[in-house]
């Protein structure tokens, strides 16, 4: 029996406080992980199904993961800040569960992800954080001027759809290219993933397993 804990946070951030739900599973956890919604203007939340699949399974997974809206979504306060103030609340709810668990739980490995937008801003996170794993799903690493997955990184995964039409995988590609960056692509998958949300799933699982 799956004997996980969720609960619904309000952590304060720069503009006001955060929305978050933080899950915690039954057992010793491997690392924390944190997952950044797609771009608030264009109906990203931390509902999202790519969010709640990467949340779901990270859960499954042992990680006590934690999903979140930026400022100005759902129940966040704040406006939307155009990469920068969304940057600083991936920082402020990360460093938050962090220390909520560092207690009793000292150094646990950190996990960062994201989708779309959201896989662009923790790119901009993972260098001041520097995680030791990424989870990178359709990442806006053009729109978002997205540096490189930083050196220390000791597994990133990087996954999109060959359809994707939002995110186009050449943009991708372009990034990873210049740092031989591997890039898992799922075939006729679009940006949403829609009827891949299981393969999704089993992508995650076939490296993450073995951490």
């Amino acid at each position: 029996m799956n004997t996980s804990r969720l609960q619904k946070l309000f952590i304060d951030g720069q503009a006001g406080k955060l929305e978050a739900v933080l899950g915690e599973p039954p057992c010793a956890p491997k690392g924390i992980a944190v997952i950044a919604h797609p771009h608030p203007l264009h109906g990203g939340t931390m509902d999202n199904k790519v969010v709640h699949t990467i949340f779901t399974t990270l859960l499954e997974l042992e990680f006590i993961v934690v999903k979140f809206n930026f400022r100005g979504v759902g129940q966040s306060e704040g406006h939307f800040d155009h990469g920068l103030g969304e940057i600083a609340d991936a920082i402020t709810i990360t460093q938050a569960i962090r220390n909520r668990f560092d207690n009793h739980l000292i150094a646990l490995p950190l996990l960062l992800a994201g989708f779309s937008f959201g896989g662009g801003i923790q790119l901009h996170v993972a260098e001041k954080l520097d995680p030791k794993f990424l989870i990178l799903v359709a990442p806006s690493v053009a729109k978002l001027n997205a540096p490189p997955v930083p050196q220390s990184t000791q597994c990133a995964l990087i996954i999109q759809g060959d359809k994707d039409d939002i995110v186009l995988p050449s943009t991708v590609l372009a990034w990873a290219t210049p740092k031989s960056q591997p890039v898992v692509f799922v075939p006729g998958a679009g940006h949403f993933f829609h009827g891949k949300l299981t393969i999704l799933k089993q992508v995650i699982h076939s490296i993450f397993s073995k951490k």
